[in-house]
C-alpha cells in the first residue's frame, strides 16, 4: 500500500468512528431487564411498551430488552442474584420480595395499616429522603435502586360476604407472608401462604375460603370471578388496608449503572418517575373496566369501615416495631414513615398509639 493510500484509508476510518459516534452506534447499551409480571398481563404488556421506547428516545445510545416472569432467571432469590452477578442488568419486582434478604424493604412497599395514597408514598421517596436512604441500602449488595414504581392495591375475593374485619375470624384466607399475614391471624383468621398461580385452584376446590392477590383487572383475568361471589374493599376511596399501595420498582447493577454518563443516569431516573405515573394509570383504567366485568357476572363488592382501619392499625403496630428492630436500615425507613404518619397532614398516628414501642432495641 502507498503512502497515499494508506493516508486516505486512515482518514476514511476516522471519519467512519466519527459517523459511529455521532449516531451513537458506538455507545449503544443494551441493558436486559426482567419483570415480576407474567407474559400477556396487562402490567407486562405496559412495561414492555415502556421499553421498547427506551431506544427511540436516546436515539440509540441504550436499550432496554425486557423478559416476563421467570423467562431469564426465577423470581425471588433468583431474579435478586442475577442482577446482582449482572447476568440481567436490571430488575422490575415486587420490592417487598426482598424481605428476607433487606428487611428495610418491608417499609419500601405498601404494609398493614400504613400510608394507603400513592402519593404519600411519592413524598417520602421524593421528598423525606427515603429514596437517597433506599439506594444506600442497596448499594451494599451491589445495586442501584432507580426508583419506586407504583403498581396497585391488593384485593381480597371470597365465597361469603365479608363486612367487617371480626367476620373473618375463622376463615382460612390466601395471603402474603410477614407482616400482612400476622396482622390478620391476630382476627383469628387462619392464613395460608399459595403462589398467584396456586390461587384459582385452591378457591374452586373450597380448601381456602377466600384470597388476596392484585387487583381488579389482573384477579378478572385469573378467573376469580368463577369461583368467588364477593370482593373485600377497604372504605370509600382505598380499595386495600393491608396492601393498599404495592409499590414495585427499577433496579440495575452499580457496575451497569456506573457505566452510563451521567446524562443517561439523569434520564433513565427521569424515565421511571415517569413510567410509575404511566403504571399506575394503565393498570387503574385497566381496574374500572374489569370491576364492570365483576358486576355484570354478579360479584358482590363490600367495604370495611373506618372502625375497622383503626383497629387494623391498632393490631399492626406491634408487628411495624418488630420488623423495624430486625436492623437499623429498617429503623432508619420506618422512622421516616413515623414522621409522616404523626404529622398532622396524615393524622394517621397520635403519641398515645405509639406509648411503650421504640426503636433501636
Amino acid at each position: 500500500m502507498t503512502r497515499s493510500n494508506a493516508k486516505k484509508c486512515l482518514v476514511g476510518a476516522v471519519a467512519s468512528a466519527t459517523l459511529a459516534l455521532s449516531t451513537g452506534a458506538l455507545a449503544a447499551t443494551t441493558w436486559k431487564i426482567q419483570s415480576t409480571w407474567d407474559a400477556g398481563t396487562i402490567g407486562y404488556t405496559t412495561f414492555k411498551d415502556w421499553c421498547d421506547s427506551i431506544e427511540g428516545k436516546t436515539k440509540g445510545e441504550l436499550k432496554f430488552e425486557c423478559f416476563p416472569a421467570k423467562a431469564v432467571a426465577a423470581d425471588n432469590n433468583g431474579l435478586f442474584d442475577a442482577v446482582r452477578n449482572g447476568v440481567l442488568q436490571g430488575m422490575n419486582p415486587w420490592t417487598l420480595y426482598w424481605a428476607g434478604k433487606i428487611p428495610a424493604t418491608v417499609f419500601l412497599s405498601s404494609y398493614p395499616g400504613g400510608p394507603d395514597q400513592p402519593h404519600q408514598w411519592d413524598t417520602m421517596f421524593y421528598s423525606m429522603g427515603m429514596l437517597e436512604k433506599t439506594r444506600e441500602i442497596y448499594d451494599k449488595f451491589g445495586l442501584f435502586y432507580v426508583g419506586p414504581i407504583h403498581h396497585d392495591a391488593n384485593i381480597i375475593h371470597s365465597k361469603t360476604p365479608v363486612n367487617s374485619i371480626e367476620d373473618m375470624k375463622g376463615m382460612k384466607v390466601r395471603l402474603p407472608g410477614g407482616m400482612v399475614a400476622e396482622v390478620f391471624q391476630q382476627f383469628g383468621v387462619s392464613t395460608v401462604s399459595l403462589p398467584g398461580s396456586d390461587i384459582f385452584p385452591a378457591l374452586e376446590k373450597g380448601t381456602i375460603d377466600a384470597a388476596d392477590f392484585v387487583g381488579p383487572a389482573v384477579n378478572w383475568e385469573l378467573g376469580f370471578s368463577q369461583v368467588t361471589d364477593y370482593i373485600l374493599f377497604g372504605p370509600p376511596g382505598t380499595m386495600s388496608v393491608y396492601q393498599p399501595v404495592d409499590v414495585m420498582d427499577l433496579t440495575v447493577n452499580k457496575r451497569a449503572w456506573m457505566r452510563l454518563s451521567p446524562e443517561l443516569q439523569q434520564f433513565v431516573e427521569d424515565e421511571v418517575r415517569n413510567y410509575s405515573q404511566k403504571h399506575f394509570q394503565a393498570i387503574q383504567k385497566a381496574n374500572l373496566e374489569a370491576m364492570t366485568k365483576f358486576k355484570e357476572a354478579g360479584d358482590k363488592v363490600s367495604r370495611l369501615s373506618q372502625d375497622d382501619v383503626e383497629a387494623f392499625r391498632q393490631a399492626a403496630i406491634p408487628v411495624w416495631y418488630r420488623w423495624a428492630n430486625k436492623d437499623k436500615d429498617a429503623q432508619e425507613v420506618f422512622q421516616i414513615h413515623l414522621d409522616y404518619m404523626t404529622n398532622e397532614i396524615s393524622g394517621y398516628l397520635k403519641p398515645e398509639d405509639l406509648e411503650g414501642y421504640t426503636l433501636g432495641n
